[in-house]
């Protein structure tokens, strides 16, 4: 096929994208991110001859990073005048990258990208628009995919780029299309030579020190030399999780407003509803759940999903620390999720003491409190939450609940000698905000359980045990 045809036929292959995924609306101003490079200098002249039928205007952003000296500047020049030759209006910046990285404790890429993206939304919103098309191509869809392998971001990552995806930061969002997804690199470095484009090429591109880079000239190479179409099996294996995903995402969709609720910035999924899902839904209700929180999955991993999942069948009380602040909490008949630890916490506010009816039922603020006396044989083998099987003899009769008090000791079960509450509750990984709150069995001597954690080793059944206290916590 002739050269200029060639060049046609990608055009048309954009123009059909952009139409099949609607990633541009009619009479619409565009925003184009050109950093100068093959890839956005092959978009924006694509967008240039396509702009009439389309019926879009286009505006150029650059933003000069400030982390290659002399040729950032160049880069940005050059854009620049590639601007003015096709007369386009253009807003070309330049902000401080590794001061910004320094400030907020990312990485070089992590900082370059939000520094990046902020910069493209403030662009976006001072000339009216909520969109912006970068250069994207499949070469970065297929590298996007094995990053996100290797880093164990689960079957989503598989999705690798898509057509359109928003961003957002604080109260910023902002639309990003792709274009050039469905072409190569190859492709778009073709293009430009055969309309005498000249843009820049960034020497740090060759640097192997980004993951992205390593697998761009060293993975993708030696997968190549396994199934030199190793690039078009990535495709086709994305493209059937796409759609497999489509289908769960609509089975989220149905199950969200039956399983979840949210309040203020706590989400609360409904125990025994979520147990009876099958295990995939359940995990990308958990996704979706963490994203709605926290605006994103960026530092989401499998693992993170894995540990949840783990932790469904703990007893009450239990918690798990997430990225983000976010806390996962176990309660009686529901999960919580969310960054305000108080308002996680499964106890009620507990502020005075309250003595127990032997045997017999106590109500105390948020508890209620049953005392029966068994025999050592009747002591089920499964634990039960907040259920403590206790010696009666080394009880005594005169028991309370509290909260905690400065210098409280106990000794907790199979230790050999007491120690400070407070230590035990760190080694436990209570949260801080909880502490005040657990209740605290007590005898005249010392404490005998730190409800639903831990009872004292001095207090525990033994085969000589005659008589067993049996004292259960409800919520009420």
């Amino acid at each position: 096929m002739a050269k200029k045809g060639r060049q046609e036929l990608l055009q048309q292959r954009v123009l059909d994208f952009i139409k099949e995924n609607k990633l541009v609306p009619d009479q619409h101003c565009l925003l184009v991110a050109v950093s100068g490079g093959p890839d956005s200098v092959c978009l924006l002249h694509i967008l240039t001859k396509l702009r009439g039928e389309l019926g879009i205007r286009l505006h150029i952003a650059h933003l000069d990073h400030q982390l290659r000296g002399a040729e950032s500047e160049a880069d940005a020049n050059y854009v620049s005048d590639l601007a003015r030759r096709l007369d386009i209006p253009a807003t070309i910046e330049q902000r401080d990258v590794k001061a910004y990285q320094g400030q907020q404790h990312l990485s070089p890429e992590e900082a370059a990208r939000e520094v990046r993206y902020t910069f493209l939304a403030k662009v976006a919103e001072s000339i009216g628009t909520d969109r912006v098309a970068v250069g994207h191509t499949a070469d970065d869809h297929i590298e996007t995919i094995l990053m996100h392998l290797i880093r164990g971001t689960g079957t989503t990552g598989l999705r690798g780029l898509q057509p359109s995806s928003l961003w957002q930061s604080g109260g910023s969002g902002l639309t990003i299309i792709r274009p050039l997804l469905p072409i190569s690199r190859q492709e778009t470095a073709n293009y430009c030579s055969g309309h005498q484009l000249t843009p820049r090429i960034d020497a740090s591109n060759l640097s192997l020190s980004p993951l992205r880079n390593r697998i761009r000239h060293q993975l993708m190479p030696l997968l190549e030399s396994y199934n030199p179409q190793v690039a078009e099996a990535l495709l086709r294996t994305t493209r059937i999780v796409g759609d497999d995903l489509a289908f769960i995402d609509k089975e989220v969709n149905r199950l969200w407003n039956k399983t979840v609720q949210k309040q203020g910035n706590t989400i609360t999924l409904d125990k025994e509803g979520f147990l009876e899902l099958p295990p995939a839904l359940k995990r990308y209700l958990l996704r979706r759940a963490i994203e709605d929180l926290l605006g994103n999955l960026k530092d989401i991993e499998s693992r993170h999903i894995e540990e949840i999942m783990d932790a469904l069948g703990k007893p009450s009380g239990k918690s798990l620390n997430l990225p983000g602040g976010l806390i996962f909490s176990i309660e009686y008949d529901k999960y919580l999720l969310g960054s305000d630890q108080a308002a996680l916490s499964p106890f009620p506010i507990l502020d005075t003491d309250f003595t127990l009816k032997l045997p017999g039922e106590t109500v105390l603020p948020g508890w209620r409190i049953e005392a029966t006396i068994i025999s050592r044989e009747q002591m089920p083998e499964k634990e039960e939450d907040f259920t403590a099987y206790l010696d009666r003899d080394k009880t005594g009769d005169k028991l309370l609940v509290r909260p905690r008090q400065p210098g409280d000791r106990f000794q907790p079960l199979g230790l050999s000698q007491p120690k400070k509450l407070g230590e035990f509750m760190i080694d436990a990984k209570i949260p801080s905000a909880w502490r005040q709150r657990i209740p605290i069995l007590c005898s005249p001597q010392h404490i005998l359980w730190v409800v639903g954690w831990r009872i004292d080793e001095r207090v525990k059944v033994t085969r000589e045990t005659k008589e067993v206290l049996r004292l259960k916590f409800d919520r009420v």
